[in-house]
């Protein structure tokens, strides 16, 4: 079978080390293949459902409040962009 003479002393550990060798690369191929899979099979996942995930996020990082919006984790207001923070230096002065 494929020319390996498994008879042959001189070159049955040799057989059997690429044979080995061989089995490990088709168990990693297969690994690499499930793994891709898993991950395309998640994104899919993922597309079909954004509302989910954006409640899932609201829920573990803050709450929304239809009176004050969505609340801060630090109870601070957000930076403001540098041209706002100029035109207030140069109204002051």
């Amino acid at each position: 079978m494929f020319g390996v003479d498994w008879s042959d002393p001189q070159t049955l550990w040799l057989n059997l080390t690429n044979l080995g060798l061989g089995l490990i690369v088709l168990a990693c191929i297969g690994v690499a293949a499930y793994a891709g899979l898993a991950e395309v099979a998640a994104r899919w996942k993922k597309a079909a459902a954004p509302e989910a995930e954006a409640d899932a996020t609201l829920a573990t990082h803050g709450f929304h409040s239809p009176e004050l919006g969505l609340t801060m984790a630090d109870g601070g207001e957000p930076e403001k962009p540098v041209e706002e923070k100029k035109r207030r230096r140069t109204r002051k002065s």
